[in-house]
C-alpha cells in the first residue's frame, strides 16, 4: 500500500473489499479496517524479498 504522506511502498495491509469506488483495507498489526477507500494507484500486491543481504 502507498503511504500517503511520504509516497513510498508500506507493507502490513491486506485488501478486505474491492468496490467500484476502490479498496477497503485492513491494518494487520492490529486487524483495524480503515475508514477510507483505496484507489487501485495505492494498492498492489508484496513483493516477496529475494534473502540477499542487499535486499
Amino acid at each position: 500500500m502507498r503511504n500517503r504522506y511520504q509516497g513510498t511502498w508500506v507493507r502490513g495491509f491486506e485488501i478486505v473489499e474491492a468496490t467500484s469506488e476502490g479498496y477497503r483495507i485492513r491494518r494487520l498489526s492490529d486487524g483495524s479496517i480503515l475508514g477510507e477507500l483505496f484507489s487501485r494507484d495505492d494498492v498492489r500486491r508484496e513483493r516477496k524479498r529475494q534473502g540477499f543481504w542487499w535486499h
